[in-house]
């Protein structure tokens, strides 16, 4: 059944809904999802949508900005010209719309179902070990 997915950018000048069924979340450890998230892994949810109008920009399309590494068949970034903040993006190819998990408005359905380029992940990075949570800052910082 499909599903609505809402989202922003950080400074919320863009702003998206696409409709379609979440088939994977994955957790992407490549250098690539590194390097264009700036942390140790990227979040993406892959939907596949039944509609022509893949992605339905509210506001602000003329502020993306799309960058294609030359060399990869299936990477690329899309994110806002104003925050940075990624953007999700149609893939032709696999006819499925990538969306960067943490620039939706509420909770997917969907969970992560795996950790994906894992030996691409670097050492400080998800080593599996417990670690403690706090839901704010830690004591002392």
């Amino acid at each position: 059944m499909p599903n609505t997915f809402s989202g922003r950018c950080l400074c919320g000048a863009v702003q998206y809904t696409i409709t379609g069924t979440a088939k994977r979340f994955y957790h992407c450890h490549c250098q690539r999802c590194r390097r264009a998230s700036g942390t140790g892994h990227a979040s993406n949810i892959v939907v596949k949508t039944d509609t022509n109008d893949k992605i339905t920009w509210i506001n602000g399309e003329q502020l993306i900005k799309r960058y294609k590494v030359p060399e990869a068949e299936r990477f690329n970034n899309s994110f806002c010209t104003e925050c940075g903040g990624r953007l999700p993006r149609y893939d032709a190819g696999m006819d499925v719309v990538f969306i960067p998990a943490g620039s939706l408005d509420n909770e997917p359905e969907i969970q992560p179902q795996a950790r994906i380029f894992w030996d691409s992940r670097t050492a400080w990075s998800c080593d599996g070990s417990e670690l403690p949570v706090f839901a704010e800052y830690p004591p002392g910082i």
